[in-house]
């Protein structure tokens, strides 16, 4: 479970990070859901960037991509979704 001290720990890591996942008019298909788990796996904390105006369709679209996928939701900025899933390789090191 990631409490408030983890979420702004990794809320800093993603700063840095440039979106790996662009969700376009087609929304969240098959293949964005495949390249999504593959980023989750490779690099635990990703960015996705969302194409379009409607800020209700993107938070909706937030809560789906975490529900298919099983990431936490980290923020929403914008048009940028964070999402955060550790990996076997235990890439980031989570405050306790």
């Amino acid at each position: 479970m990631l409490n408030s001290k983890k979420i702004a720990f990794l809320k800093a890591l993603s700063h840095h990070k440039k979106p790996i996942v662009t969700i376009g008019n087609k929304g969240l298909t098959e293949p964005v859901v495949k390249e999504i788990m593959a980023g989750l796996k490779a690099h635990e904390l990703i960015k996705i960037q969302v194409l379009g105006d409607n800020r209700q369709a993107r938070i909706n679209l937030f809560e789906e991509i975490c529900k298919v996928t099983g990431a936490a939701p980290i923020n929403h900025i914008g048009k940028l979704l964070i999402i955060y899933q550790p990996s076997e390789k235990n890439l980031i090191r989570l405050p306790d």
